[in-house]
């Protein structure tokens, strides 16, 4: 991110307090970036967000009171198009479906990188879906699990289903351009045209489909 432009603005989810005033910290102290608010609880936080929303929302799952999923679910019928990430130390498989289901974007482990976090941060509000390595790994075995329907033609151009491929082995935006030799931002647009082409809205989707319809 150049200096001048706005930072990504976030709003924060997590009950203990520790880890709520550590993201902040981290948040706040990174160019490009801005903790608008730090929640304990998911009621506090839809109470609070009103017409002035983020850029994402990172939560918690296990939260007191109203879990981070069934927050997930209300936030994204409020705002449908608000990224929302979760980061939990939950890994197993019903906590992972539940949160991607409810709406979530990207799905991160509390023990992520600092780095990888604020890189997380930045892919989810242009539009991509980051995970966790050891998260996208149980999300494709279990996809895998699934019975594919008939083939369906879909018409990926190579490089599309090679960034497809690349999506489904767990890179990021950045290390799938340089994987391919292209910039972010064009992967950012090859995606889009992937997404467009498959009929789906995020990149779970995305994997999901092309591992039923087996496309790559």
């Amino acid at each position: 991110m150049t200096p001048g432009e706005n930072p990504i603005k976030v709003i924060l989810i997590e009950d203990q307090r520790d880890v709520r005033e550590g993201l902040a910290v981290l948040i706040n102290g990174s160019p490009g970036f801005r903790c608008v608010a730090a929640f304990r609880t998911m009621e506090d936080a839809l109470r609070a967000m009103g017409n002035s929303l983020p850029d994402v929302v990172l939560t918690d799952i296990g939260l007191p009171g109203m879990s981070g999923v069934e927050g997930i679910r209300l936030i994204k019928e409020r705002s449908p198009d608000l990224p929302i990430v979760a980061l939990t130390i939950y890994d197993d498989d019903e906590d992972v479906f539940d949160a991607l289901c409810a709406g979530a974007s990207g799905y991160l482990l509390k023990n992520t990188p600092p780095a990888r976090l604020l890189e997380s941060l930045q892919e989810v509000a242009s539009g991509g879906a980051p995970m966790s390595p050891e998260v996208a790994r149980r999300v494709i075995k279990l996809f895998r699990k699934f019975r594919p329907p008939d083939q369906v033609p879909h018409h990926l151009t190579p490089q599309e289903t090679e960034l497809l491929r690349l999506i489904i082995d767990g890179h990021s935006y950045k290390t799938a351009a340089a994987k391919l030799g292209i910039s972010t931002s064009t992967v950012s647009f090859h995606l889009q045209n992937v997404y467009q082409k498959l009929q789906v809205h995020s990149k779970s989707e995305a994997v999901a489909k092309a591992l039923r319809n087996k496309l790559v």
